[in-house]
């Protein structure tokens, strides 16, 4: 256990709090000037330096510049935060173990005790982005299901079964069980943590960027890169600016017929316009009393989406209520409450804290409302939403170019439905032998799945309510659509079951299909033969409708080209409707078994039928029962044979776990950095490219890098599994790192995905990504990726930085970042900079064709970071960009190489 941390306490802020019979040493903010009139996420991070004041890393002026914070100065102070806990999910957390396991080799080679690389605070990884919806719609799609999940990562299950032998405070929740962020609201989460006779707040980073979902269990964290995560594992704080905090004012009540899927689509808008990125988000006012738990976590699950750091609710009577039903036990809540209003944590509806921003939002003023088609943003208004589909198609169909104008003659024009959009009509048989019309915009992935809604009783009970209304009714899923429920825990499934709704979701098609988050990360699984054949044949630009939090373009599936979030009541309507071109709010969605139409007024449940079958269905027992062994796992998951030792035994064969090549040749003395001369550009890459462009996600095709290395090593196309669970083994990842199937690399214009073209060779012909940076390394040439706004939004992936700095990139320059992945190239030695304000590869006459020099790097070498590097090329083109190398200890991993590199170095020198 970790042992209780030995404050400097310089404002005597150290004190006792006694709850029932029990007594816990706290830190009083109240002793520090300033900190009433702070946002209450401020105040959690004021009482993390009071505990952790140490008169080194974090002292009294750290604490007095919190307490005394400016509501209204660009952020400039740097604190460092020390969570008190870490979540990871398998994919991002299979890799962290790897490196873990790797770190103890290292620092046993430099003569240091490999124990030391141990986890100092708890860290909890669920197993829940293995599972892919390779079957669907009968009874046995979630055993099948699972079977194919077990085979294909027995080698990667293992490895973590070993982790949670070999590494003290590190636990593991076998697959089947639930979603990382839902299991984490409703059981791991803390909200006030006990820890070495103190209590403080829970405080955590997670392995994904949603961890922030329970930020509306008043729970401070936010999603991290695996490597910070590892750091944090290991002791280190998380540097970070204090950071603006943006207030949102809730006001009234959501009208009937609304869900907690458009109030939180209609937040991601106007957040995403207010621009919020590395800012703190907080709600307040006397709207958030009366917004449900279950509607708090789904508006703190989509912080990513505005862009956000965190985005919290305080805790008030609806954060002990939850406590209470999912099964916490009644010292726990006491303890909440008490701790809460102690310290001024609890909420008060009407104070006005100091907020640098301020927006607000009428709940009544929310409509039924979905996203798309390729970004969580872009809300459509659901009564627009057939409108706007036929203006947004032609994007992508063949008749229409890059830029959106019409590239073919009149007389060749693609024929035009009676509705006004693009139509080319398909005659598809089906394996019964029956025939249907497959067409643009058809529904052909309807998927009730990720944490976001399905935690959410509210819109989960209408999904279910939508669907017993409709078999009632004589309707059904459209032959076409892929029907797939994949719930974030089995408490779901037993309120189903208790309400005699499952039969009624089965008979839909939406049959389980597992516990994880399928769809939503891009794990779908294949459409039908048929379906996939005519849309591949025919370019057909078919759609899906997810209940997920994201719908970036090649995610989902990879013959769907337009993605739309909905709520999962929608979810299932569309899945009868079975197109995008149906206004479902005023078309029939079917007729009933007199031929009869039938509208989605016909079936939607009314509130207080949802309400009745939420209060009588779901119930503490549920809860207590999901979650009383869940760490223990099935009999297959403890059947699991492992290996025993402090040191992992690596199997060369290995085509899952593979050694990475971080430390190999590393000392103990850092290597000066130097200036980059001579690089060329790997990619030049234009607006909003996500870290789902950049990280390997999805299938593994076999013509393509990854499925040739497969292939090599023995590996059969049909166990190729995804990326994803490939996570572990490096020489998978390097080969797919921007490689996503929607990538566009402007000096390879006229190809999507992994191309580039390779200046080492005469003529420079298009290459493959991988490929031609093996040539550059081979021949000491540096590269550098041009790109423009937003580069790396998106998921919180370790793998879009390491592979970036494995593939030999030394620098980004972009016009703007997202957090996470700026932080995560820093992490990994890559060097991020910034257009001059203004400024683009456009606008500078950069074609990517030209070789790059950095000057003014060295100066970090003196302990300082430069403000700007020179930037020149042998065009001539010359410019200042800027380094957003952004706190000094982001400076101290870059010149040690890396995060892990710096830590390593601390853990040997201790």
């Amino acid at each position: 256990m970790k042992e209780t941390v030995v404050s400097a306490n310089s404002f005597d802020a150290r004190s006792t709090l006694r709850v029932g019979d029990e007594s816990y040493e706290i830190f009083k903010l109240d002793k520090v000037e300033g900190s009433a009139r702070l946002p209450y996420s401020l105040k959690v991070l004021l009482e993390n330096l009071l505990r952790t004041e140490d008169g080194a890393n974090i002292t009294a002026d750290h604490i007095r510049a919190l307490g005394g914070w400016d509501s209204q100065a660009q952020p400039s102070q740097e604190i460092q935060f020390t969570p008190a806990r870490v979540i990871m999910q398998d994919f991002t957390g299979v890799p962290c173990v790897v490196d873990l396991a790797t770190m103890r080799e290292a620092v046993k080679a430099l003569g240091g005790d490999p124990a030391k690389v141990n986890p100092l605070s708890p860290a909890e990884l669920v197993i829940d982005h293995s599972v892919i919806a390779d079957k669907f719609g009968t009874a046995e799609a979630f055993g099948q299901n699972v079977e194919l999940e077990y085979g294909r990562n027995r080698e990667r299950y293992q490895f973590l079964r070993w982790g949670q032998t070999a590494f003290d405070d590190f636990k593991v929740v076998p697959p089947g069980t639930g979603i990382v962020h839902q299991v984490n609201i409703e059981h791991l989460a803390r909200t006030v943590m006990v820890r070495g006779g103190q209590a403080y707040p829970d405080t955590l980073v997670g392995t994904d960027s949603h961890t922030t979902m329970v930020n509306g269990l008043g729970v401070l964290g936010w999603g991290v890169g695996g490597i910070e995560a590892e750091a944090a594992m290991l002791g280190q704080p998380v540097s970070m600016l204090i950071p603006r905090v943006v207030g949102f004012k809730l006001t009234g009540e959501l009208k009937p017929g609304t869900t907690a899927t458009d109030l939180v689509l209609t937040i991601t808008e106007m957040l995403r316009k207010h621009g919020v990125v590395g800012k703190f988000v907080e709600f307040y006012g006397e709207g958030v009393a009366a917004t449900s738990l279950a509607n708090r976590a789904t508006i703190g699950n989509m912080s990513p989406e505005f862009g956000s750091t965190a985005a919290i609710f305080p805790i008030d009577d609806e954060t002990l209520k939850y406590l209470r039903l999912t099964g916490r036990d009644e010292q726990q809540v006491a303890l909440v409450e008490a701790y809460a209003k102690e310290q001024g944590l609890w909420l008060d509806p009407a104070a006005e804290p100091d907020f640098s921003e301020k927006l607000e939002l009428d709940l009544s003023t929310v409509v039924p409302s979905i996203a798309g088609p390729k970004r969580p943003q872009d809300r459509i208004v659901l009564a627009n939403a057939a409108e706007q589909f036929k203006q947004d198609v032609r994007n992508y169909v063949d008749s229409v170019d890059e830029a959106g104008q019409e590239s073919f003659p009149a007389s060749d024009a693609p024929a035009v439905a009676p509705n006004g959009a693009p139509s080319n009509p398909v005659l598809v048989t089906a394996p019964d032998g029956s025939t249907y019309e497959l067409d643009h915009g058809a529904v052909t992935v309807a998927a009730i799945t990720s944490c976001t809604n399905t935690s959410n009783p509210y819109v989960m009970v209408a999904a279910a309510l939508v669907a017993k209304k409709a078999v009632e009714k004589g309707l059904t899923r459209k032959p076409w659509v892929k029907t797939t429920l994949a719930p974030g825990s089995k408490v779901v499934t037993d309120y189903f079951d208790k309400a005699g709704l499952t039969p009624y979701l089965d008979k839909v098609g939406f049959n389980l299909v597992g516990y994880g988050c399928t769809t939503c990360i891009g794990n779908s699984g294949p459409l039908p033969e048929e379906v996939s054949k005519a849309v591949n044949d025919h370019d057909l630009a078919v759609t899906s409708v997810l209940s997920g939090n994201r719908n970036f373009e090649g995610r989902i599936n990879p013959d769907v080209k337009m993605n739309y979030l909905a709520s999962p009541p929608l979810v299932v309507a569309y899945a009868l409707a079975g197109s995008m071109k149906i206004d479902i709010t005023t078309e029939a969605l079917g007729a009933d078994q007199d031929g009869n139409p039938v509208f989605l007024k016909d079936i939607w449940p009314t509130e207080a039928e949802v309400n009745d079958v939420v209060a009588n269905a779901i119930g503490e027992d549920m809860f207590n029962k999901s979650y009383q062994d869940v760490f223990a796992g099935d009999a297959q998951w403890q059947a699991l044979p492992i290996p025993t030792g402090n040191t992992f035994e690596w199997d060369t064969e290995s085509t899952y776990v593979r050694k990475p090549p971080y430390f190999e040749g590393m000392t103990m003395e850092t290597t000066p950095v130097s200036d980059i001369a001579g690089a060329r550009v790997l990619a030049k890459l234009g607006d909003s490219v996500t870290t789902d462009h950049i990280s390997p996600a999805g299938a593994i095709k076999a013509d393509t890098p990854a499925g040739q290395y497969l292939t090599e090593h023995g590996v059969a196309r049909r166990d190729f599994n995804s990326y994803g669970s490939r996570r572990g083994n490096h020489e998978v990842m390097i080969r797919g790192t921007f490689a996503n199937i929607r990538l566009r690399n402007q000096i390879a214009p006229g190809t999507e995905g992994g191309y580039t073209r390779d200046f080492t060779k005469e003529d420079a012909p298009v290459s493959f990504i991988y490929d031609a940076s093996r040539n550059y390394i081979d021949q000491g040439i540096p590269l550098v990726v041009l790109a423009g706004k937003e580069y790396g939004s998106g998921s919180s992936r370790d793998w879009a930085a390491k592979g970036t700095a494995l593939l030999g990139v030394k620098a980004v320059i972009a016009e703007s970042y997202e957090r996470i992945h700026r932080s995560n190239l820093i992490g990994m030695g890559v060097l991020p900079l910034q257009f001059p304000e203004g400024q683009s590869a456009a606008s500078l006459g950069l074609t990517g064709e030209e070789t790059f020099s950095f000057t003014g790097v060295t100066e970090l070498n003196n302990g300082t970071t430069p403000r700007t590097v020179k930037v020149t090329t042998d065009t001539g083109v010359e410019f200042d960009a800027v380094v957003r190398i952004d706190t000094p200890g982001e400076a101290d991993y870059y010149r040690n190489g890396g995060i892990m590199q710096y830590v390593l170095r601390s853990l040997i020198r201790k």
